[in-house]
């Protein structure tokens, strides 16, 4: 196993448990919370799970996945010219700019959630869809 072999792992798991995390919210949380706890202990549970993912996110994932993703960028010979360029170059830049939304799309799902609920849900889903864009692309990113 060499240094690279670990960068990626890092970058992968860190990508599997944010998606993973969204997933797992929507299809399986949110669906037995609404059947199960009252509205006011539903909003405080999932108050407490966003929260703790939010911290998750800023605290642990963003960081791995930036420097993880650098790291990665650098070793391959990534350019931002290269990033113009078809094949890899495209689909790394396409892979970036959703990431880039579905971040923006977090964040603002947390700032709307007390707030505008129906934009939350939107800003939300619009993360989650993002995400599974986002892995769509990594894995039709070429192999260098």
């Amino acid at each position: 196993m060499t240094w690279w072999s670990v960068v990626r792992f890092l970058h992968v798991t860190g990508a599997a448990l944010w998606v993973g995390g969204q997933l797992t919210v929507s299809l399986i949380v949110l669906p037995l919370a609404r059947r199960t706890l009252s509205d006011e202990q539903r909003a405080v549970t999932l108050r407490a799970i966003g929260k703790r993912f939010g911290m998750f996110t800023g605290a642990v994932f963003l960081p791995v996945q930036i420097a993880t993703g650098i790291a990665i960028a650098v070793h391959k010979g990534v350019t931002w010219e290269s990033l113009t360029e078809p094949g890899y170059g495209r689909i790394l830049a396409s892979k970036l700019l959703l990431f880039t939304a579905v971040m923006a799309c977090a964040g603002l799902h947390g700032w709307a959630n007390q707030r505008h609920p129906p934009f939350a849900r939107a800003m939300a889903v619009a993360s989650l869809v993002g995400s599974v864009g986002i892995v769509l692309l990594a894995t039709a990113l070429p192999a260098t």
